[in-house]
């Protein structure tokens, strides 16, 4: 298997990305796009074994990781789906499975409507982004001056640096990563480490101010309605960040017909809390893809059944031609 560290440029900044790969992958490529905070380092146990098969790449989207941090530049879903898109068709020119874990579900999803045919599947583990009906302004005289006021205290550059410098704070980040990890296990010092490396660069500061100016993007369901490729869904059920069980019936209301689902008892980094199950769930829906798409039928695309389960008891049975979700 061969590793390395990509040096890549875009609109002018230095963006780290590293890629392993068989000697003869099978499949589509992937491209592992991590959360907000987070960086390649967190598919530490995803890329060695997804690589034992397929050309594996992750990256860091501008702004976090080891990628530049540069000011001047509106950070947000356009700026990391362009980022994403530009990678796929510069660095690895053939169709491609987009993964994104929290913020990097929703730049990889808006990644794989702008690629098209170039994207030959989208994987969502606990995906942010809004629905349409979610970006309704708020109601009554109350609502607003509450939503106001909020907005003008986060917006404070004092409070914007207390917040900052709190929350690289070494007990900080393990007191967070200890809230969303339902099974610890895996937080240990080299997460810890990982995620507290880029908040000391010069120019995070000013990432992070962007944070409460970041616009909310495309609405999910009308980049649902626009992806042309197989979706899988991969819930880690017992997210505290979100309510999972209603996120995931919104999803369910929304997503496209070529979607399946795996429901798995995990917090909000499903990846790195139970590698072992996402691998899993990942390869054997990359199988199922890859025998849909050597399918020669009549009959039109060819549907994977969406049947919610935990991924470590029974798998369900692949069918064709039904949706569930």
């Amino acid at each position: 298997m061969s590793t390395g560290v990509n040096t890549w440029q875009f609109l002018g900044h230095a963006v780290h990305a590293v890629q392993a790969a068989p000697e003869q992958p099978i499949g589509p490529a992937l491209l592992l796009v991590h959360g907000f905070g987070a960086s390649t380092d967190h598919w530490r146990h995803n890329l060695p074994v997804l690589a034992r098969t397929h050309e594996v790449h992750a990256i860091d989207l501008l702004g976090f990781g080891r990628s530049a941090k540069p000011a001047g530049i509106t950070y947000g879903g356009a700026l990391w789906c362009d980022q994403l898109a530009a990678y796929v068709s510069e660095r690895i020119g053939r169709p491609t499975v987009l993964v994104g874990n929290s913020l990097g579900g929703f730049a990889a999803l808006a990644a794989g409507v702008a690629l098209g045919d170039q994207a030959a599947g989208v994987v969502l583990l606990n995906a942010a982004g809004p629905f349409s009906d979610e970006q309704a302004p708020p109601r009554g005289w109350g609502a607003i001056a509450r939503q106001t006021i909020g907005t003008a205290l986060l917006k404070s550059p004092v409070l914007q640096r207390l917040l900052f410098e709190n929350l690289r704070r070494p007990a900080t980040v393990r007191r967070t990563l200890n809230q969303v990890y339902i099974d610890r296990t895996n937080v240990d010092e080299e997460l810890v480490q990982s995620i507290l490396r880029p908040s000391r660069d010069p120019g995070a500061f000013g990432v992070f101010r962007t944070v409460f100016d970041i616009p909310r993007g495309q609405p999910l369901d009308e980049l649902f309605a626009a992806l042309g490729c197989p979706l899988l869904l991969l819930w880690g059920i017992r997210d505290p960040w979100i309510n999972a069980p209603g996120r995931r019936g919104a999803f369910q209301r929304h997503a496209p017909a070529r979607t399946s689902e795996v429901v798995l008892e995990a917090g909000h980094c499903p990846h790195d809390e139970v590698p072992d199950q996402v691998n899993r769930e990942l390869l054997r829906w990359l199988a199922a893809l890859g025998s849909d798409s050597d399918s020669d039928t009549d009959s039109g695309p060819v549907s994977l059944q969406a049947v919610p389960h935990l991924a470590d008891g029974p798998a369900p049975a692949v069918a064709s031609g039904q949706t569930a979700v």
